[in-house]
């Protein structure tokens, strides 16, 4: 029986803020840590373009010794630059994908500005997309399978509203 493939989100963040990396947490995980009930085997990273924080994004891989799924020996800037959608890499702690512009956004500097920053466990702290932009991810896809996934984020997003509310009313 093969061995499962080793999957540890903290390892990746970690590496990512170790290099003071910018970078804002998207997909599955993300809306798990905002209360989503999936399941995930990968972290989705939108990392800032700059390119002083390029070279921080490369060193976290480099320490996480990601390898490029497509085995494509590229620099992560020329990728970018080609146009890549997700750049897909596969790591020692598991399935890690950079989204430079993920549907329905303009990138790391438009989902900044409604991220919180989280505290995953272990000392560990991530930049993770607001609730409403990962439902306005999902809802830019149009893709069927995302239905499901897109209402659980606007019943979330609903709660979140109603429970701020009660909470500013000391309830």
């Amino acid at each position: 029986m093969a061995e499962p493939e080793r999957f540890d989100p903290l390892a990746i963040v970690a590496a990512f803020e170790r290099q003071g990396a910018s970078y804002v947490l998207v997909g599955a995980l993300a809306r798990i840590l905002q209360g989503a009930d999936e399941l995930t085997r990968g972290v989705d990273l939108t990392p800032s373009l700059r390119e002083k924080n390029l070279e921080r994004v490369e060193a976290a891989l480099e320490h996480l010794e990601a390898e490029g799924a497509d085995r494509k020996k590229s620099t992560l800037a020329e990728r970018i630059e080609r146009g890549e959608e997700v750049i897909a890499y596969r790591t020692r702690a598991g399935e890690l994908k950079l989204v430079p512009t993920p549907a329905g956004t303009e990138g790391y500097d438009d989902l900044r500005r409604r991220a919180r920053r989280e505290y995953l466990g272990k000392g560990v702290r991530a930049q993770v997309a607001s609730i409403n932009d990962l439902a306005r991810m999902l809802a830019a896809r149009e893709r069927e399978e995302d239905l499901q996934r897109l209402l659980a984020m606007r019943r979330l997003h609903e709660l979140e509203r109603t429970l701020g509310r009660s909470l500013d009313l000391g309830l």
